[in-house]
C-alpha cells in the first residue's frame, strides 16, 4: 500500500467509524466492519488506482458490510435496541444513501458509486427515507449552543421540522438546569460553550439524571475530539459549519431511531399546554 493511500485511509477512518456506527447501530459491530474493510484493503488495493481514495474507502466498506448479510450488531443500550427494531420498518437501503449524503456529505452520483446504483437511484433512496423519518415523530428538543446566530438557526431549523425547543442553553450549569426544568427527548449541542465549560460534560451530566437514555446529536467544529476511538462515542456528529440537511437528517434519524412512549405521545399541537 502506497503512503498516499494509507494517509487517505488514515485521515479517514474517523469519518468511516462514525457512519458504521451509525448504519449498524452498534458501535462494537462498526467497528468490526470497519476493521475488515481495512483488512480486505491491504489484500487488494486494485480499487485505488484511479479512483478517489475517500470513495474507494467507503465502497469497500460497502462490499464487505453487503457481503456480510448487512447485518446489525448487538445493541450498546436499550436506545441502540430500540433503534434497530425501528430499522426493520425502514425501505431497504434507504438508510445507509441518507448517512452518506446528509451526515458524511458525499454527492448523489458519489453515492451511486458508493452504493453501485445508478444516479437517479441513489437520489430516490434518499428521498424515502427523508419522508420515513421525518413523519415518524415529533417531540421535545434542547439545545446546547453558546453562539446565538447559530443557536437560532438551530432552533428555527427543528422547529420548522415540527417539534418543541425546550431551551437554548449556553453553558454547562444553565444546560443542566435546563434539563432538570423540562426533560427533553433530544439534546442538540455544541462542544465550546460560552465560559469554556464543555458541552460534553454538560451532556453527560444530563444523561445522569435520566439513566443515559436520552439520545444526542453533537454539532461541532471540532469533531476530533469525540471520533477518537474511545468509547463511548456519538452515532449522530454533525460537523461546523454544518447545512440544513445535515441538521434535519441527524435530528430525524435520532428522534425516529430512539423513540420511546413519551415521543410517541407527543404531538406538535401540545407544545404550549
Amino acid at each position: 500500500m502506497s503512503e498516499d493511500i494509507a494517509g487517505t485511509i488514515g485521515a479517514n477512518l474517523p469519518y468511516l467509524r462514525r457512519y458504521a456506527r451509525a448504519l449498524t447501530g452498534s458501535q462494537d459491530s462498526g467497528d468490526r466492519y470497519a476493521a475488515a474493510t481495512l483488512e480486505a484493503i491491504l489484500e487488494d488495493t486494485t480499487p485505488f488506482e484511479n479512483n478517489d481514495p475517500k470513495l474507494a474507502l467507503f465502497h469497500a466498506f460497502h462490499l464487505v458490510w453487503a457481503s456480510a448479510g448487512a447485518p446489525l450488531g448487538e445493541p450498546d443500550n436499550r436506545l441502540s435496541a430500540r433503534a434497530q427494531d425501528h430499522m426493520s420498518t425502514l425501505t431497504p437501503n434507504t438508510r445507509e444513501a441518507l448517512l452518506l449524503h446528509s451526515i458524511e456529505g458525499f454527492r448523489v452520483e458519489e453515492i451511486g458509486t458508493i452504493m453501485q446504483v445508478d444516479t437517479d437511484e441513489a437520489k430516490e433512496l434518499i428521498d424515502i427515507a427523508i419522508r420515513e423519518m421525518e413523519t415518524s415523530v415529533a417531540g421535545k428538543v434542547m439545545i446546547i449552543e453558546d453562539e446565538a446566530i447559530i443557536a437560532m438557526d438551530i432552533r428555527a431549523i427543528v422547529e420548522d421540522m415540527g417539534h418543541q425547543i425546550t431551551g437554548i442553553a449556553r453553558t454547562r450549569t444553565e444546560a443542566v438546569e435546563l434539563a432538570s426544568t423540562d426533560k427533553p427527548d433530544l439534546i442538540l449541542a455544541d462542544i465550546q460553550l460560552a465560559d469554556n465549560s464543555s458541552g460534553i460534560d454538560a451532556v453527560n451530566d444530563i444523561l445522569a439524571q435520566f439513566g443515559n437514555e436520552l439520545p444526542v446529536v453533537f454539532i461541532t467544529a471540532f469533531p476530533e475530539r469525540l471520533l477518537t476511538g474511545e468509547r463511548p462515542e456519538p452515532a449522530f456528529l454533525i460537523t461546523k459549519p454544518y447545512t440544513e440537511s445535515q441538521v434535519q437528517s441527524a435530528v430525524s434519524q435520532a428522534m425516529f431511531f430512539s423513540s420511546t412512549e413519551t415521543l410517541a405521545a407527543y404531538r406538535p399541537d401540545q407544545a404550549n399546554t
